[in-house]
């Protein structure tokens, strides 16, 4: 079965893979390997340590995406894949060389022609589906950014449970709403020209739904465009706001002091 785009690697490189990354992966899966009895192997240790080497000879039934998390769905096991900054899942035609040394893949998932190897990841690990899902770190997650249901007036009630709180730090809070991540998180406060650090209390339930639909949008853009999705102000600091040629802004926030990027003049 052939891919409807390039088999380059899912991944973003140096930052936190956020939802788009996370779905378009799981659309690569659904083209590739969806259906088939798999092999399975781990040639680095962590992932054998991690149980990949148990999904062996059983079929990969299905893949679900939420936020940040990917779940494989192997029947009676399941494997549960959270990329962070540093992992990726790469896609190859069996017998294609690979990018990056095969002792270094953590999984390798062989099916239907082709081999999904994970590279690296804070999380990789095979569970009883039944457990996986009364798992207390998937369990906590808000409602999915790109999820076909999304629940907006889930969201904005549990942005309102903490008034004090700056909007981009509530953003990036995957308890209050799954997905979205540091570029996401600045790209859709300017989209909507709401100031990152308003507190939560000040902010309309009209400012909240048109920030967090931004967010959506643009998310759902950069899947239907294989992630090459252009950054109005994202790592642009000290650069030219494209709306009002003003100078851009950055600083850390929250906690994580996560970088936000705005524009002073324009979301004001």
């Amino acid at each position: 079965m052939g891919l409807p785009y390039p088999a380059e690697p899912v991944s973003d490189h140096g930052r936190m893979a956020e939802g788009d990354t996370i779905l378009r992966a799981a659309q690569r899966f659904e083209v590739t390997i969806v259906g088939e009895t798999i092999a399975a192997s781990a040639p680095n240790p962590r992932g054998r340590a991690a149980g990949i080497e148990k999904l062996d000879g059983l079929r990969l039934e299905r893949i679900s995406a939420h936020g940040k998390h990917l779940i494989f769905d192997f029947g009676a096991l399941s494997l549960h894949s959270h990329l962070g900054m540093s992992g990726g899942w790469h896609f190859y035609r069996a017998g294609q060389a690979w990018r990056r040394p095969r002792r270094s893949a953590w999984a390798v998932l062989s099916g239907g022609g082709w081999d999904a190897v994970q590279f690296g990841g804070p999380t990789l690990r095979v569970l009883p589906s039944g457990r996986l899902r009364l798992d207390p770190q998937l369990a906590r997650l808000g409602p999915d950014i790109l999820a076909a249901d999304f629940e907006m007036g889930k969201v904005i009630r549990a942005m309102r449970a903490d008034p004090d709180r700056d909007l981009g730090d509530a953003l990036l809070d995957q308890h209050v709403v799954a997905g979205i991540g540091n570029i996401f998180k600045s790209e859709a406060c300017f989209a909507a020209g709401v100031d990152p650090w308003r507190p939560v209390g000040e902010l309309s339930d009209a400012e909240l739904e048109e920030v967090l639909q931004a967010a959506r949008a643009q998310m759902q853009a950069a899947v239907r465009e294989g992630g090459r999705h252009r950054f109005s102000i994202y790592r642009r600091h000290r650069a030219v706001c494209p709306r009002c040629r003003g100078p851009i802004s950055s600083r850390g926030q929250g906690d994580a002091n996560r970088t936000t990027y705005w524009c002073p003049r324009c979301q004001a």
